[in-house]
């Protein structure tokens, strides 16, 4: 039985090592997948039709038809992961198994470790696509500058609105080459600019993106100097940019203080238990358990109120 075991938390874990490397080297984005019966020959759609199973299909209408697989299906693409919401929720179950008996069988054999285990399987896969998310978002707006140079200088050139991102989204690296070259397909594909610059913004939810989209929009309504717009917009974003780079160093020894001070009690607790664990049960002993809930549940709600509370004062809108 033990053998079986190792021998099954090890297939699990493979499984998840495959599956997260395969989900990295793909380089077809999702709104790829969704045009290709429209941009590609029947050949490619029968392909398309072959790789899905009717199990994995049957998963993904089932979740995206919820509130929560919307969300998830929006964090994803904005991560930029080639996961369909089924096959994400499908990667929570092998990280919770895998790491859960990954910590039951270092931990003693205890279902008290298996379950810290299951834990975080549980939030590894979501910090991973916070991470993603967050770092691709910002490497986004870092481009923002260069983008609406090439726009300017495209227009006062003699080319069209929807040549200038043509050329934004061949010149430029990804990610912002990737998003403008979906607003190009969308385009090509009969969908209007402002509902392409629409969708564009919901996948990524950038200030200054949103005051590119307005300005555009507001022009091809009004009309004005659209490169003299540009122009003004990307002196407000290098500015806006700057600042926020200072305000990122002056603040990174609070932003980082606070997760090591919140992770801290929970790493310590981890190790104690891993080996100690008749020392940490003696909290909770008849004579002792009402005492040792209450000790672990005024550490959680303080170590979460300092973590959210230096978060709060190092977080400053520009």
């Amino acid at each position: 039985m033990t053998m079986l075991l190792i021998g099954g938390g090890a297939l699990v874990l493979i499984l998840l090592v495959i599956g997260i490397v395969i989900t990295l080297s793909s380089e077809q984005s999702i709104i790829e997948e969704r045009l290709i019966n429209y941009i590609e020959d029947d050949s490619a759609m029968d392909m398309a039709g072959e790789q899905s199973s009717a199990l994995t299909d049957w998963v993904n209408v089932r979740v995206e038809r919820t509130s929560w697989g919307g969300g998830v299906a929006r964090n994803l693409a904005q991560a930029d992961l080639k996961l369909k919401p089924g096959e994400y929720f499908a990667l929570i179950i092998i990280a919770m198994i895998g790491v859960g008996f990954v910590t039951w069988f270092f931990g003693g054999r205890e279902i008290v470790s298996g379950l810290i285990g299951v834990v975080i399987g549980f939030f590894l896969p979501r910090f991973y696509v916070n991470r993603q998310r967050n770092q691709r978002l910002q490497k986004f707006n870092d481009q923002l500058p260069d983008m609406l140079s090439l726009m300017v200088n495209g227009l006062r050139a003699g080319f069209s609105t929807a040549q200038a991102m043509e050329a934004v989204s061949r010149e430029l690296p990804s990610p912002l080459s990737d998003e403008f070259r979906r607003v190009v397909q969308e385009m090509q594909l009969g969908i209007s600019m402002e509902q392409a610059l629409d969708n564009q913004l919901r996948r990524i939810p950038s200030e200054d993106l949103d005051l590119i989209v307005t300005a555009v929009n507001v022009q091809r309504e009004v009309g004005g100097n659209l490169a003299e717009i540009l122009d003004t917009i990307a002196h407000t974003i290098r500015e806006r940019i700057r600042i926020k780079g200072e305000i990122r160093v002056l603040t990174a020894q609070v932003m980082y203080s606070g997760r090591f001070l919140a992770m801290l009690p929970l790493i310590l607790t981890s190790i104690i238990w891993l080996g100690n664990r008749e020392y940490v049960m003696s909290v909770f002993q008849p004579s002792t358990m009402m005492c040792g809930y209450g000790i672990f549940c005024a550490a959680a709600a303080l170590v979460t109120t300092g973590y959210f509370v230096m978060t709060r004062i190092a977080k400053i809108e520009v």
